[in-house]
């Protein structure tokens, strides 16, 4: 697993900087909304210090800090497949939770493996074990970390994002898995 830089140049492209931190436009539109929607958008072109300056003037400096130190929060928050099924294979009760669509779902999915739906949710609040491991998961693990944030809000103390998604486990855990890639709508 590559490791992020420690230091950002406000120079670098958004391009540039999404692809060395993944969590940065969460992370932007988290503490500043910067990158969330429209109207708050940024070119990959434009530079972070371009986007701090048209944005309220936004402390480029204090925007780098934020960056970094989410990106180490949402390393802290992922789990590797192989480390799930080690977990799964000693007979430890983990919970796995999808939160891709129904119909990828119904195409392709982990063993055991529940779909999120808001009729699960309000079984997962009411019954499920805030202690065991509760792992979500996506196609490629972006999506899930927004689920995991959620439910640690929410009292889950033991929630993990699958690293990679089912993309990666089913490279590092499950071969036989069919892979597949989404169209861009």
């Amino acid at each position: 697993m590559n490791s992020a830089p420690a230091t950002i140049d406000p120079n670098m492209t958004m391009r540039e900087l999404l692809m060395q931190f993944p969590c940065a436009q969460r992370a932007l539109f988290r503490k500043y909304h910067i990158g969330g929607c429209s109207s708050c958008g940024f070119s990959p072109d434009e530079t972070l210090a371009q986007v701090c300056a048209r944005n309220e003037n936004v402390d480029v400096d204090e925007a780098i800090e934020h960056i970094v130190a989410s990106e180490e929060a949402e390393r802290a928050m992922q789990i590797e497949p192989r480390e799930v099924a080690e977990r799964i294979a000693r007979g430890e009760k983990v919970y796995l939770l999808d939160v891709r669509t129904r119909e990828e779902y119904d195409a392709v999915k982990i063993d055991k493996s529940h779909l999120f739906t808001q009729e699960l949710m309000q079984e997962i609040q009411s019954s499920w074990s805030r202690e065991n491991l509760l792992v979500i998961y996506d196609h490629q693990g972006t999506r899930s970390l927004d689920a995991a944030a959620y439910f640690q809000g929410h009292a889950f103390d033991n929630v993990k994002s699958l690293r990679g998604g089912i993309e990666a486990w089913s490279i590092d855990v499950d071969p036989k898995l069919p892979r597949y890639h989404l169209e861009n709508s």
